[in-house]
């Protein structure tokens, strides 16, 4: 019988913290984050910036693999860098009818309103590698196959794709040369033929003692802009491989190689890289074989963050168990999905009956890390939507470690089937700050439950902010000034968002009145994603406090410029003050000039 990957983990949890951490453990303490996915092996990692979320790519490699046995592709999205939703598999070799095999690595890119997914896969007909193209309206998917037929077939693999500021779309592939072409407008067609980039030294490299292979140019191309100048970065010299890369004046050279960028590292003999910006960071993606029963053909997905030298080089980037930093913190106030991950132990994940995914296979001992948690001055209560085929179990709420402060325990019932869902809500106290918090299940033995999301509520110290996710239309926010409507695209997260339009001064904006809410001499944090209809204003949000009949304002975050082409984060701490009795407490989001309209989403003050 086939050991899942959930059991390895469940079984090696201490071992490969040790081995990960160098340090000494903490029975039940888990420190690393990187890999970043620990519920299935992954493989490739191809991410993707949209809507102020970073959506990543991934292979599958199945448990217990002696070769690249690949049969589906996943999707995973983070607004932080840190706590990671499973969104499934989208798509799968399946999708291409004249696919027979090797879901193997690829990259998606949005245009046109949608999302193009360009993967390697075995062509039926001929047996060789040839590249697909899927499509969504979503970056989540579901994909289907955009022409029914190869969009390239030459034998070799690994697509990149890169749209330059001109307009002009490319695609770039090869193992062992390197091919590209130019993409249509509608990007599931190209002009001309496919044209081999040369693999000179000087653009690639020297390696040593394969004359068949006079470069290190290996595989796995990943090509984008940064001020001007052209990077390509790919798995040079196999095998083990190292990450490389060149640039160049031009999407199509001339290449100068510019060397190491990861060194040889890991327990996976291949490696493969994807480079984004993200939130005023640059973040390096790639896999090892780090999880339990890890190797060259089970491999993990992790990422880095860095910083381009002055002259736009970049640096010797080294595996790290500790991962890339978190940007911001999670709000615990808005449903959040169980599948939500920091670092889990024994769990894995399953499409649920209800739509997207669920936690299951959940057994005593088990446990996921939400990161960053910003319960602010108290969480009251916390519920969690559960099945159960048994006779369920119990959450325990945790802070800081799984055998960290109890503030809360769930118990979870049978309900008669895996996906037969219930909502359970129990009382907690002393979750307040900013923490790690930790899902620890207990119970009998054998699979306990399922889990689909979870949220806690708050008195005081949650989220003042009614509907602060505007999944509920405008129920509780109103206008300063234009026209206020609840929009399905874009949005932040979630399915809806709030859009003023029809502004006429610049504190016209959405607003919410908190006044029955606010402590005196309290210090708020306050969150919220703001994304520009037109043009490139400022945004801030502020607070209008009346007290003793007099209105003072105070600025609750630094104003930003914001955009159209995605959502900016405004976040900042103030202490709320008044003198006399106060009257009046508006909180809005507003401009510091100028009229354009502004969409809003995921709100919160706390």
């Amino acid at each position: 019988m086939r050991l899942r990957l959930g059991a390895l983990l469940r079984r090696g949890a201490l071992a490969i913290m040790a081995l990960l951490c160098g340090v000494a453990m903490i029975p039940g303490t888990a420190r690393a984050d990187n890999p970043i996915v620990q519920t299935i092996y992954t493989a490739d990692p191809a991410p993707l910036v949209h809507n102020g979320r970073v959506y990543l790519y991934t292979g599958h490699d199945e448990d217990g693999s002696t070769y690249f046995t690949m049969k589906e592709w996943r999707v995973w999205s983070s607004a932080d860098m840190v706590n990671w939703t499973d969104h499934g598999s989208p798509m799968s070799v399946a999708t291409f009818a004249w696919a027979s095999a090797d879901a193997w690595a690829g990259q998606a890119v949005h245009r046109n309103g949608k999302f193009y997914w360009y993967v390697p896969v075995k062509d039926r007909a001929s047996g060789q590698m040839a590249i697909g193209v899927g499509v969504s309206d979503s970056p989540t998917g579901p994909f289907t196959d955009a022409i029914g037929r190869p969009l390239v077939r030459n034998g070799e693999i690994d697509p990149s794709v890169f749209i330059d500021d001109t307009g002009q779309a490319y695609l770039y592939w090869g193992n062992p040369n390197l091919w590209y072409v130019r993409l249509n407008a509608d990007m599931i067609s190209y002009s001309g033929s496919p044209t081999q980039i040369p693999l000179t030294t000087a653009g690639f490299g020297t390696r040593t003692g394969n004359a068949s292979r006079p470069t290190l140019y290996e595989e796995g191309p990943w090509v984008y802009k940064r001020n001007g100048l052209y990077y390509n970065v790919f798995a040079a010299k196999c095998c083990s491989e190292f990450i490389g890369y060149s640039t160049a004046p031009g999407p199509t050279g001339p290449w100068t190689y510019r060397g190491t960028v990861m060194p040889t590292q890991g327990s996976s003999f291949t490696n493969h890289a994807g480079i984004i910006d993200f939130n005023g960071g640059s973040y390096f993606f790639y896999h090892n074989g780090a999880l339990p029963g890890g190797g060259g053909f089970t491999r993990s997905v992790a990422v880095e963050k860095f910083t381009y030298n002055a002259d736009g080089t970049i640096p010797t980037i080294n595996m790290t168990t500790a991962g890339a930093p978190q940007v911001g913190t999670l709000n615990p106030y808005v449903r959040q999905e169980a599948e939500t991950i920091a670092w889990g132990s024994g769990v894995e994940t399953e499409p649920a009956g209800e739509g997207g995914m669920n936690v299951g296979w959940i057994e005593n001992g088990d446990y996921i890390k939400v990161k960053g948690v910003a319960f602010g001055s108290g969480a009251t209560s916390f519920s969690a939507r559960v099945a159960s085929a048994t006779s369920g179990g119990r959450i325990e709420l945790r802070l800081g470690g799984v055998s960290g402060t109890l503030v809360g325990t769930c118990t979870v019932p049978g309900t008669g089937g895996w996906q037969t869902w219930t909502t359970v809500t129990c009382p907690v106290t002393g979750a307040t700050g900013t923490h790690d918090l930790y899902f620890r299940y207990t119970g009998g033995s054998g699979n306990l439950f399922n889990v689909n999301w979870w949220q806690f509520t708050g008195g005081s110290g949650g989220n003042l902010l009614a509907n602060g996710d505007m999944e509920s239309g405008t129920t509780g926010w109103g206008a300063s000034g234009g026209a206020l409507s609840s929009v399905t695209d874009p949005v932040h997260a979630g399915a809806r968002a709030l859009a003023i339009a029809g502004r006429t001064a610049s504190w016209n904006g959405t607003t919410q009145d908190v006044t029955a809410k606010l402590t005196n001499g309290r210090t708020y944090t306050t969150s919220v994603w703001v994304r520009a209809q037109s043009g490139t204003p400022s945004a801030k949000a502020t607070l209008a406090l009346t007290a003793g009949g007099t209105t003072s304002y105070l600025q609750l975050t630094p104003a930003t410029p914001v955009t159209s082409s995605g959502w900016t984060r405004l976040t900042g701490t103030a202490t709320v003050s008044w003198s006399g009795t106060l009257t009046g407490a508006t909180f809005y989001v507003e401009t510091t000039a100028g009229t354009d309209g502004f969409t809003i989403d995921d709100a919160s003050f706390q």
